[in-house]
């Protein structure tokens, strides 16, 4: 990868958490708690999910830098899910976690000697990899799963069809009226 490769990736890295945001924005705060099937995610969980993912990467991004060659834990996403309650936890707190962290790991990258991105660690399913290539990994995280929030808004809004408004079409307001009256004179 060339070292402008590599800023253009730093880049969508650091831009992700900002992205997730707009993204959120776009849906309506009551179907966060929809679930597709029994065995698939809310957009809540998968807030939860990738606070947590993003604390495990603010630690597993310092040990390949400090400590190379090093094993990095297994994660099981679907237990921490399940065993930590993510229904009950605040979803305002957890996008914060995500993004004081990510930019945290941002800016050391962005720091961080050519050296450095050669270093290795063993990961619990890819095997060993290259910062460089973790990186790589991590930077499509946050996207995938704002793939899997905007299909389950599209599967919501085929079920909850906008409602209409019960007044039918907004009356200009008074100071609107007479403006109009102004015009027309």
């Amino acid at each position: 990868m060339t070292r402008e490769q590599r800023r253009e990736m730093l880049d969508s890295f650091g831009r992700a958490p900002g992205q997730l945001l707009v993204t959120l924005r776009t849906f309506p705060k009551k179907m966060w708690a929809y679930k597709p099937l029994p065995d698939r995610w809310s957009i809540h969980e998968i807030i939860l999910h990738l606070a947590d993912a993003e604390a495990n990467s603010y630690v597993r991004c310092r040990r390949f830098i400090a400590e190379p060659g090093t094993s990095l834990a297994k994660i099981d996403a679907g237990r921490w899910a399940g065993s930590l309650g993510y229904f009950h936890q605040s979803t305002r707190e957890a996008l914060e976690v995500i993004r004081r962290l990510r930019k945290m790991t941002h800016q050391l990258l962005v720091s961080v000697p050519e050296s450095v991105w050669l270093h290795t660690a063993e990961h619990p399913r890819d095997g060993s990899i290259t910062l460089e290539h973790w990186v790589q990994l991590q930077e499509r995280h946050i996207p995938h799963h704002v793939e899997h929030m905007r299909a389950n808004y599209e599967l919501w809004s085929k079920t909850h069809p906008p409602r209409k408004s019960a007044r039918g079409a907004a009356r200009p307001s008074s100071s609107a009226s007479q403006r109009l009256a102004g015009a027309a004179v």
